[in-house]
């Protein structure tokens, strides 16, 4: 295994999109690193148009500041459809802990037969921007599967077509700011410790900060936002995918800078739910067999759902 570095690595993806093969092979072979070390890193380059993401933030904004019935109106309701509105509190990423002090809104590329989205009415505009950007996020993770399947020495569509069915979850997040009169209840944080449940997670942030990784000795860092860059985790199911030569760090959003309200947008990444997730062939060998059974990806989801709601 390769050395840690003290600081989550920044990693420039512009070769990648452009390169060469040889250019691609090297910001493929960082992203390995990068995964293995940390299971974070920064992603510069990727391709997103900033102006698509000032949009879904201000959406986002929008959203949030819509009232309490309006946003109970769309509320979610099961982890089947994973669809609409998560209150303040209503969700708890580590179970042992207190619910988190932040709301949310998830939606998903609509599939023929599947779940559809919740859209408030009060905000037409609403539904064609996130679509769009749902687009663009689709399109940034498709290029991140294919140099890490390149990395992996698998073909270059081998997770890109393992996720064609586009079952991911956009997630739009929004921590209030907290007054200084609050009292927090003991282990009570803005977002849990946990770690993501899928195989990748796009996530943008604003310039407020909070969000914390855990090393692999133990130590939470700062993931402090960089302009102009993505954060890329990876998650369980990549994982478990790879036999812990990708891992899935767990990380948190601390209350440090509470008095602050925080936005940000998560895109999460999920394989097809009929995926069956075995170890890659190269990931595994005499010394280091499999240490997972397979598992279909669906039943994964809705396990891990059904224990935080």
């Amino acid at each position: 295994m390769a050395e840690q570095q003290n600081a989550i690595p920044v990693i420039d993806f512009s070769p990648f999109i452009d390169g060469n093969p040889a250019e691609r092979k090297a910001v493929a072979a960082q992203m390995r690193q990068a995964s293995s070390d940390w299971g974070f890193f920064y992603l510069a380059g990727c391709g997103m148009p900033e102006g698509n993401l000032r949009e879904a933030f201000a959406a986002s904004q929008a959203l949030f500041a819509l009232s309490d019935d309006a946003k109970q109106a769309v509320a979610w309701q099961s982890a089947e459809s994973n669809r609409g509105y998560v209150g303040v509190r209503r969700e708890r990423l580590d179970p042992s802990k207190p619910g988190d002090l932040k709301e949310a809104f998830n939606l998903a590329p609509e599939q023929p037969g599947g779940a559809p989205n919740l859209w408030p009415v009060e905000l037409p505009a609403f539904r064609p921007q996130m679509e769009d950007f749902l687009q663009q996020c689709v399109a940034t993770a498709d290029g991140v599967l294919q140099a890490f399947a390149l990395a992996l020495q698998q073909p270059e569509d081998f997770f890109v077509s393992a996720h064609n069915q586009h079952h991911h979850t956009l997630r739009l997040l929004h921590y209030p700011a907290l007054p200084d009169s609050f009292n927090a209840q003991a282990g009570e944080s803005r977002a849990g410790e946990h770690t993501d449940y899928g195989s990748i997670t796009l996530l943008f942030q604003d310039t407020a900060g909070g969000l914390e990784v855990r090393t692999r000795a133990g130590e939470w860092i700062a993931a402090t936002p960089i302009p102009g860059t993505v954060v890329v985790n990876t998650g369980d199911l990549m994982q478990r995918w790879t036999n812990h030569v990708f891992c899935s760090t767990p990380h948190r959003v601390n209350l440090r800078s509470s008095h602050r309200e925080r936005y940000s947008i998560a895109f999460f990444c999920h394989p097809n739910h009929s995926a069956n997730i075995r170890c890659i062939s190269t990931c595994s060998d005499a010394e280091n067999p499999p240490r997972y059974a397979p598992i279909s990806a669906g039943n994964h989801l809705l396990e891990r759902l059904n224990a935080t709601y």
